[in-house]
């Protein structure tokens, strides 16, 4: 277990501080685990109160007393609601906000309703695009953590091709998996920002499940083991020619990378063969092109474009009535961070210390889906690639 160094934190919060005065914000209310953890090392209960200039006050409900042994942060006090906050400002010789900030993307309305109570003449603003802007941003610290990921996900590619037998069903295979991510410190958990984005270690399964669409904003879905939970692995028995798919994200400390590789068990069709050649081309087209200034949607375009050329309209990125309008999306400590390399974002450009997964798989009902993933970060010296397992496909 590593505690986030008190330098990272202060500079984060820094950063944040320098687009809250260009946007006019007094004050940033943080509530939500991911980003306390980013701006506070912790996600003890409670909020994070920045303030445009000045030292961040983390005030922890629960439990304070753990948030000052893992929290690099100077100012960490205790309080039991939002109606401590105004007394603690004053304490603190801090002014009452007027334009405060909190991460509308994610908060619960009754949440929201209870500070807007407190500080009842004030103008609340949504702060999330300038949370993620700070966020998208990695560190070298963060690099490590994002590599240590990448060594788990590259042990789970290694069990996998000891553990896939014919007959056992895709659970017992990611059962088999996720020990492996486990006992090489994955927390168990992945992070999404968007709604009902539930998830656990990610994706498992082969043959006709790989291409059956779920509810989750992803290229595969999966049938998974029941309808409350309908994605990933279900009871399926694996067989022979079918594409098997691990589709799995490492977490170290919090820090997630993607990673999808495709394993058979005796070859697959020269359908599925070659869709799985095509997706490594889009892959390259995308390490060919991915140098900073060029806008993401850009990137999107170029590649979904060589995709439909090679004749997969109907079947890249899900199958027709399921496509997804992403090839790619940041990771750090949510999967679905920025940048996004997806349709549109014409006016956003890459930039250096930027991280994303990139995905292309095509799907084909009642045969299966076949692609690649890898996770990638803009370095001064160019692309870098994270992800170090081999990106063949593997036969067994």
């Amino acid at each position: 277990m590593r505690l986030t160094p008190a330098t990272e934190l202060e500079y984060r919060c820094k950063q944040l501080q320098t687009l809250m005065a260009a946007q006019g914000l007094d004050a940033v209310l943080i509530a939500q685990n991911a980003d306390l953890f980013y701006f506070t090392g912790t996600i003890q209960s409670g909020c994070l109160y920045v303030p445009q200039a000045g030292q961040p006050l983390y005030l922890v409900r629960r439990d304070a007393a753990r948030a000052r042994m893992e929290s690099g942060l100077k100012e960490i006090r205790p309080f039991s609601s939002p109606k401590d906050i105004p007394a603690i400002l004053a304490d603190s010789s801090y002014p009452v906000p007027k334009r405060i900030g909190m991460e509308f993307d994610v908060l619960p309305v009754g949440l929201f309703e209870r500070y807007r109570k407190v500080f009842s003449d004030a103008e609340f603003l949504d702060a999330s695009p300038l949370v993620r802007q700070v966020r998208m941003i990695k560190s070298h610290y963060e690099i490590h953590l994002l590599q240590d990921a990448a060594d788990q996900v590259h042990a789970v590619h290694l069990r996998a091709q000891e553990a896939i037998r014919e007959g056992m069903t895709d659970l017992e295979l990611a059962a088999e998996l996720e020990y492996t991510a486990r006992t090489h410190g994955h927390l168990g958990l992945i992070r999404m920002r968007v709604f009902n984005g539930e998830m656990m270690f990610g994706h498992t399964f082969s043959g006709v499940d790989s291409a059956v669409p779920a509810y989750t904003d992803t290229p595969l879905g999966g049938m998974g083991p029941s309808p409350c939970f309908g994605q990933g692995a279900s009871h399926k028995p694996i067989g022979r020619h079918e594409p098997i798919i691990i589709d799995f994200a490492g977490n170290c400390d919090g820090y997630l990378v993607d990673q999808t590789r495709v394993f058979c068990i005796g070859g697959l069709s020269d359908r599925l063969r070659r869709g799985f050649d095509d997706m490594l081309k889009v892959q390259e087209l995308m390490k060919e092109l991915a140098v900073e200034g060029v806008p993401w949607g850009e990137l999107y375009d170029r590649c979904h474009t060589l995709a439909v050329d090679m004749g997969y309209a109907d079947s890249f990125m899900g199958a027709r009535g399921s496509q997804v309008s992403f090839i790619g999306h940041g990771v750090g400590v949510e999967i679905d961070e920025y940048p996004y390399i997806a349709r549109g974002f014409r006016d956003q450009t890459l930039q250096v210390g930027m991280v994303w997964a990139f995905e292309p798989k095509v799907v084909f009902p009642g045969e299966g889906a076949v692609g690649i993933e890898n996770t990638f970060y803009l370095s001064r010296d160019g692309l870098k690639q994270l992800t170090r397992s081999d990106d063949a496909l593997v036969i067994l």
